[in-house]
């Protein structure tokens, strides 16, 4: 679930993870921030400077594959940057 607020700052795009208990421990929470950590950097050049973008890991994001969570990932932020 991705949340976008419009541009109406100078600089680059901004990230924000929610990944709440119901996601899994500590360990499987903070993989899934870092590997939400890491396809946000790669979309970074696409997206609006001064976006502020937040997204929510639900809890299929603990045991989804890295290509299935890039996938999901960029159709979000896709989806958002043309609204």
């Amino acid at each position: 679930m991705t949340y976008v607020k419009p541009a109406v700052a100078e600089g680059p795009a901004r990230f924000g993870f929610i990944v709440s208990r119901q996601v899994g421990g500590a360990v499987v929470r903070n993989t899934v921030r870092r590997r939400l950590k890491a396809l946000c950097a790669e979309a970074l050049p696409g997206l609006r400077p001064g976006s502020d973008i937040v997204i929510r890991a639900l809890p299929s994001a603990a045991t989804a594959p890295f290509g299935e969570l890039r996938a999901d990932v960029s159709r979000c932020l896709a989806r958002e940057a043309s609204s």
